[in-house]
This record gives structure tokens, C-alpha cells and sequence, in this order.
């Protein structure tokens, strides 16, 4: 976290259109129906507010005021805390603790495979892909139990993952059989929801030839 002096009058997220990271807080943001200032930046050319402010340079990066934030689970979870309507984590201690842990094992077992299959090439990325693809086919049955990821209301979870999922055919991921199934009907479940498709920025939409 950075507190610096005002710059902006309103929410702005510094954002990478193409990033599954700067993804899923977009659409946390869209799920809220927040009003953001989201500014599209090259992550290889940032521009200075976003050199100035977080000293790592990464994106996404969210700027309320004299806060400024820039890892992506914090952001999404102070959203969530700073516009409680719709809640996306639950309100209990127990439940809320074991839905962050779902979130931190999407982000810790799942997101890194992304970033492997889009920048290593070769071996690597084929023994990404497939551990990516074999983490999705166990989780199948998982996805079909409930209507959003163990749980009857939407939640963050379903944010981390539907970012994911909208990537899987630019991955080179394609599931079949039932498992496969099951993975695809959750995964068009989270696409047909409204906040969804304002989420996605245009390079996101040239994915899946939208």
C-alpha cells in the first residue's frame, strides 16, 4: 500500500488490457457497479503516474484518492469492502476465510501456468498446459455442485476464474468428455452475466473473436 497526495478526482485503475490480473479487477469493478476511470496501459512502457506511485511498476494499479493499490487479490477485496452492495465475500469469518483460501489456491496454482504458457514457449509450456488443464478437469465436479464456485451467490472466486476460463482457447487449452462439460457450462454460466461482458476491455473481446 502507498498513500500519496491527490492526484485524481475519481477512482482510476491503471490497467493492462490483456492481463488475466487486471482482468478480474475489472470485473469485480463492473460486478459493483463502480464508476472507475480505467486507464489502459502497456505494461512494457508504463506511463510515469504508474512509475511515481507503485514503486514495483506492475499493473493492475488502483488510485482512490490518497490510496493507491497494486496487487491484484487486495485491490479486488478492498473493492469489495469499500462498496459492500453486492457483497462478493461472505459475510461469516469461517466462510470468508475458506473462500480467500480458494482464492489464493486460483492465484497461487492456476495464474502462474498463464503467465508460463504465454512467455516461456517450448516444454515449459507444454508441461504448463497440461497441469493447467488436468487442475481444471479435477475441479469439474466442483463447478457443476453449485451455481457459482462452492457457493449459492457469487463471489470473488468466480471473478479469479472466470478471467481464467475466458482465456483457456488462446492458451491452446480445449476441454472435453464430461469433466470438459462441466467446466464449459460454468464457464458460459459466468460469460452470459452482464458485468462480465462490460469487463472485458477490447484486446480481451479479439480472444475469443468478439
Amino acid at each position: 500500500m502507498t498513500v500519496v497526495s491527490s492526484r485524481r478526482a475519481t477512482m482510476t485503475l491503471f490497467s493492462d488490457p490483456v492481463s488475466i490480473y487486471s482482468h478480474r479487477v475489472r470485473l469485480v469493478l463492473t460486478e459493483k457497479n463502480v464508476t472507475c476511470d480505467i486507464v489502459d496501459v502497456d505494461p512494457l512502457d508504463p506511463p510515469e503516474d504508474v512509475v511515481d506511485l507503485n514503486p514495483y511498476g506492475t499493473l493492475p494499479t488502483l488510485v482512490d484518492r490518497e490510496l493507491v493499490l497494486y496487487d491484484s487479490r487486495i485491490v479486488c477485496e478492498y473493492i469489495d469492502e469499500r462498496f459492500p452492495h453486492p457483497p462478493l465475500l461472505p459475510v461469516d469469518p469461517v466462510s470468508r476465510a475458506t473462500t480467500r483460501l480458494y482464492m489464493f489456491r486460483v492465484e497461487n496454482d492456476w495464474y502462474p501456468l498463464v503467465d508460463t504458457i504465454l512467455t516461456a514457449g517450448g516444454k515449459a509450456a507444454t508441461k504448463a498446459r497440461k497441469e493447467l488443464k488436468d487442475g481444471l478437469v479435477a475441479v469439474a465436479p466442483v463447478l457443476a455442485a453449485n451455481p457459482f464456485f462452492m457457493s449459492k451467490e457469487y463471489t470473488l472466486v468466480d471473478a479469479s476464474l472466470a478471467s481464467l476460463l475466458w482465456r483457456l482457447p488462446m492458451l491452446g487449452i480445449e476441454l472435453s468428455g464430461a469433466a470438459g462439460k462441466q467446466v464449459n457450462t460454468y464457464a458460459a454460466h459466468m460469460f452470459k452475466r452482464p458485468s462480465f461482458v462490460r469487463s472485458l476491455s477490447e484486446a480481451e473481446r479479439e480472444m475469443r473473436g468478439g
